[in-house]
């Protein structure tokens, strides 16, 4: 079934095609609109029969997906505008906040349904078995199991944060129904509290759902590493390049799925021709573009390759190897004038060393003063990559 909706709904076509994300987005918003209205309507008519407070708990949670479901359409809809005066990089980032809203409302969820299971608790009412109730939430968990791996399948075909954050509601949401169809069971051959007591732990479940998804779903609007597979596809493109001879300062500005922009300064020799190197720069940008849809903005590292230099480069290599084996070393360059020796670079550390950065480059300092008797001058940075 998901298969058919896919091929009668959606174009082929690369994840990063607005158009195929626009469709991919109003196929899963108007699906999970028609179903978890549906289950609403099926699950109030049973739970007001039935007096079970968690059965209309239920159905209110199946409202808030049906509300989800119209928050993530409308979110895809305004991302899939093109940019405009007030927006040069589009509107690709609205389906992350769609992601986020869908994920806050799973948290508000779980705690709504929390106090209802408390004041069940405190209050227990005897709630009235009935086939119709167990048939309908039978039928619910089918449902939202379908929906799951449509949903997850949509996801993954994009690469999309607010379906994948849908997904996860739809699992939560077949823990909290089995959980109150055992309870409707089991409360007829007990009298203690048991639908309450279910519907706490249903809570605890939706609300540690709901807070994972908004964890995936921030990371892209405060800003994402780059992932290290495309990090190293991106490097290996550019070292391919006779003339690049190493490339820093790895950064991706993610303004959207298919809307995203890479840079980084490409280490050239400092005594090449300036117009060819020129051209092979741009080309690289070109290539990358081509490859992987994304734009590339490339600053030229000049850098001066001699046997000296080289030979500070071992040594400071070392000596910055020694706080850390991830630690990198670029930008190096040696001036020496009159009584003045000085060796300039930039470090890359790890998150995590224990110390901070002026302590780290104190140290830096000092042995390369006690090794060499140059000054060094350096600044610290730190990865833009995951891992």
């Amino acid at each position: 079934m998901s298969e058919l909706l896919l091929k009668l709904f959606v174009p082929k076509g690369s994840p990063d095609d607005p158009e195929v994300r626009s469709r991919c987005g109003l196929l899963s918003g108007i699906t999970g609109i028609i179903l978890n209205i549906l289950l609403v309507a099926g699950k109030l008519t049973v739970g007001f029969i039935a007096g079970s407070v968690a059965i209309i708990a239920d159905a209110v949670n199946n409202f808030s997906d049906a509300a989800s479901s119209v928050i993530t359409l409308i979110g895809f809809k305004l991302a899939g505008q093109k940019p405009d005066k007030e927006h040069p990089f589009g509107h690709g980032r609205i389906e992350y906040i769609a992601g986020l809203i869908v994920s806050v409302l799973i948290i508000f969820m779980g705690f709504e349904l929390a106090w209802s299971s408390i004041e069940k608790i405190i209050t227990p009412e005897p709630a009235a078995f009935s086939y119709a109730a167990m048939g309908v939430l039978i039928a619910a968990i089918l449902v939202k199991v379908w929906l799951f791996y449509f949903n997850r399948k949509i996801s993954k075909r994009i690469n999309s944060a607010s379906i994948a954050a849908t997904a996860t509601d739809s699992l939560s949401d077949v823990v909290a129904t089995t959980v109150v169809l055992i309870a409707l069971i089991a409360g007829q051959y007990t009298d203690w509290p048991i639908d309450g007591i279910a519907g706490v732990i249903v809570a605890i479940f939706i609300f540690k759902s709901g807070w994972g998804a908004v964890k995936s779903t921030q990371a892209p609007l405060l800003g994402r590493p780059m992932s290290k597979e495309l990090a190293d596809a991106i490097d290996k493109l550019a070292l391919e390049h006779e003339n690049i001879l190493g490339i820093h300062d790895l950064v991706y500005h993610d303004y959207g799925p298919g809307r995203a922009i890479v840079t980084f300064h490409a280490e050239v020799p400092a005594d090449g021709n300036l117009m060819e190197t020129h051209e092979m720069i741009d080309h690289v940008e070109r290539e990358i573009h081509e490859k992987f849809g994304i734009e590339a903005v490339i600053h030229m590292d000049p850098i001066v390759v001699d046997g000296d230099t080289e030979e500070m480069r071992e040594l400071v290599e070392n000596v910055v190897k020694e706080i850390s084996p991830e630690a990198t070393v670029h930008d190096l360059r040696i001036a020496e004038w009159d009584k003045i020796h000085n060796v300039y670079f930039d470090v890359i550390l790890p998150y995590g060393l224990g110390s901070t950065d002026e302590e780290i480059a104190q140290k830096i300092k000092d042995e390369i003063k006690e090794k060499s008797g140059f000054n060094a001058v350096l600044h610290i940075d730190h990865p833009f990559i995951e891992g």
